[in-house]
């Protein structure tokens, strides 16, 4: 019999319905923690949470609209947490689990949706960290940006990063976009992900999903392999490694749309992290490619609202000529001046996006205040539309 699939179980209500089947297998402690996954992530679906936290010495806990509550129950000890979660843990993740490294995955059911898993430790002890994946493909329009952030899908090529802290929603922006190239052109679109959060239909385009540990070993590898598989898009799950952006990079010069994710807080940041990814004496020589390359850098993060749910703030910055220089000469600190000068362009600055969340009634003054880069900048922005 094979293995489980990389990406665990991908009905995990079919192995609930066959431990129901045969009883005996019920009264196992395997059953019973399968079990009990599931009855947390179907309360987390019905709290319309977004995580489950499992952590020892605590209930399971639950994140609805950014508050952590805890759901009724004892205190799990580190090996009902292994044990809940093991069952949809393949047997290379879980080797390297028990190696000592945290591991990521995702699972669909078809009761629940789909969930993405970090399993790690924490002084010494197993703990998990679900997150609760939308019943569906957001398209643009839902994740509220403050702008028209939906421009990017109609980029015919160039590199475009969405970046952002863990926990920003860059992976959805990222399906957003994806989505939205899907419902309007016929494109070949390949995307490589660790693991796969989002499972597109075809729509209007063709879509491969490579996932990293089942269909190639590594980003670099899949890169390598995905470019030569004739795609209009290449998605990148995440920029980790100079060999995995030396590829994005050459692909977007050579004609490809290429989206990406980075870690990185602003505009500025994206692309110092890129270069400074490289050794010392090739970072001269990637600004120059990278000028070449980048089409639009989104950066972003969620922020709570009055109305006690989450808004991404975010700045864009449509690459043109003058950013071109700026990153070829390493003046990093002018792309900022270059947002608003391409204003007209699609690009926008943080305080933009803050000051139309503040106008709208969205978010207070003081929290816009305490998120902006530039507060005198945005204090002007709300005088001048008040």
């Amino acid at each position: 019999m094979p293995d489980t699939p990389e990406r665990g179980f991908d009905d995990l209500d079919t192995l609930v319905s066959e431990l129901h089947r045969s009883a005996p297998a019920v009264s196992t402690p395997e059953a019973a923690d399968t079990l009990a996954l599931v009855t947390w992530l179907r309360q987390v679906r019905e709290l319309d949470g977004s995580d489950l936290l499992l952590v020892a010495g605590l209930p399971p806990l639950v994140r609805v609209k950014g508050q952590v509550s805890r759901l009724p129950g004892d205190g799990l000890t580190g090996e009902d947490i292994e044990g809940a979660v093991s069952s949809i843990v393949s047997p290379r993740l879980r080797e390297r689990y028990r190696a000592g490294e945290a591991v990521d995955l995702a699972f669909t059911s078809r009761g629940l949706g789909r969930f993405r898993v970090n399993l790690h430790r924490e002084r010494g002890r197993a703990a998990a960290a679900i997150r609760a994946l939308p019943t569906r493909i957001p398209r643009v329009p839902d994740l509220h940006f403050s702008h028209d952030i939906a421009l990017l899908a109609e980029l015919p090529r160039g590199l475009v990063l969405v970046c952002g802290p863990t926990g920003s929603g860059k992976t959805t922006t990222l399906a957003a976009l994806v989505a939205e190239i899907n419902a309007r052109h016929p494109r070949h679109i390949v995307t490589v992900e660790d693991p796969i959060e989002y499972e597109h239909p075809h729509v209007r385009s063709a879509i491969e999903q490579i996932e990293i540990g089942i269909d190639a070993p590594d980003f670099p590898t899949a890169l390598r392999s995905a470019v030569r598989q004739a795609p209009d898009v290449i998605v990148v799950g995440e920029m980790r490694d100079p060999e995995t952006m030396r590829i994005a990079l050459s692909a977007a010069e050579t004609g490809h749309l290429v989206l990406a994710t980075v870690h990185a807080t602003d505009v500025a940041a994206a692309v110092s992290r890129i270069a400074d990814g490289f050794p010392i004496e090739r970072q001269n020589a990637v600004r120059q490619e990278l000028a070449m390359a980048l089409a639009a850098v989104l950066t972003q993060s969620l922020v709570p609202t009055r109305a006690g749910t989450v808004v991404p703030i975010a700045e864009l910055l449509m690459v043109s000529y003058g950013a071109r220089q700026h990153i070829r000469k390493n003046a990093l600190q002018h792309l900022n001046q270059e947002m608003t000068i391409t204003r007209k362009a699609g690009s926008f600055t943080l305080e933009e996006s803050l000051a139309r969340f503040v106008l709208s009634g969205v978010l207070d003054r003081a929290e816009a205040m305490v998120r902006a880069a530039h507060p005198d900048e945005l204090e002007s922005l709300l005088r001048a539309r008040v």
